[in-house]
């Protein structure tokens, strides 16, 4: 299982580092869906590879000249501190409300792609004044959202930044630059509550690595912004159909009943080795 959840995130970590995004939208449910636990495992694990994957992917997009460094600082800066305020919420949210919040924003984040799918590239930038006014408080509300959900907030950043008049390809290695802080930050403000696998990260750490740069380089030299982004649409809707599914069918009772029997089998094995 473990082997076949770091495939799915390297084909995710290399889709998303096309579009400057970390990919937590992904990695979350997936993990989720392979049996480990939404808030200490799959949140702050995704989190952890959000960062990891808008990180790596910087050096080709650095080596491009494609960052607006002084353009996202203010964004970035407000992102890295309200992430894990975000996070520190996260765990008193009941966990059906995180998967339809989760949902909502990743149909939002779908819905925009294939909107800005049809649009011409931008010709015009605002001023470096208004820029840094509204990445204040972009910068702010994606940080808390992102740290709480485990996603980087680069779904709310990336549209913000087009209709500042970013072009695609900028405008993805500048949500990277930012969405690296709200991720490490909010990590790290989900550290206390997490628990660490460290098979799991190992494997899946290695998934993004690879798929980071393979997306970073196909973007910057081949790849067609406009069907990146639907194909990426479609991706996050299968995603959230999923999510809500599994919102409304959650059954809290069962859940705890499996952690009660997961808890006693795990103890009867230390027994036995003991």
């Amino acid at each position: 299982m473990t082997i076949f959840v770091g495939i799915i995130i390297l084909i995710a970590s290399f889709i998303f580092a096309m579009l400057g995004l970390g990919g937590g939208m992904v990695y979350v449910p997936v993990l989720n869906w392979a049996g480990y636990d939404m808030v200490n495992v799959a949140i702050p694990l995704g989190l952890l590879l959000n960062g990891l994957n808008t990180l790596l992917v910087l050096i080709p997009y650095a080596r491009k000249g494609l960052v607006d460094w002084k353009g996202g600082a203010v964004m970035a800066l407000t992102a890295l501190i309200a992430a894990p305020l975000g996070a520190m919420t996260s765990d008193k949210v009941p966990v059906q409300t995180l998967k339809l919040l989760f949902a909502a924003m990743v149909i939002i984040a779908a819905v925009r792609m294939i909107w800005s799918s049809k649009k011409s590239e931008p010709d015009k930038m605002m001023s470096i004044g208004k820029r840094s006014l509204i990445g204040f408080f972009t910068g702010s509300f994606a940080g808390f959202i992102g740290g709480m959900l485990g996603l980087g907030g680069g779904f709310i950043i990336a549209p913000i930044l087009m209709a500042m008049g970013y072009k695609t390809k900028q405008a993805a290695a500048t949500t990277a630059f930012v969405v690296t802080f709200s991720s490490f930050s909010g990590y790290l403000g989900h550290m206390a509550q997490g628990q660490m696998n460290w098979n799991l990260t190992i494997v899946v750490v290695i998934a993004v690595i690879i798929g980071s740069q393979l997306g970073g380089m196909y973007m910057t030299q081949k790849a067609k912004s406009k069907q990146v982004k639907i194909v990426y649409a479609f991706v996050l809707l299968i995603i959230a159909i999923k999510l809500i599914y599994a919102a409304l069918t959650y059954n809290p009772e069962k859940s705890i009943d499996e952690k009660a029997f997961l808890k006693v089998n795990n103890d009867t094995e230390i027994i036995k080795t003991t």
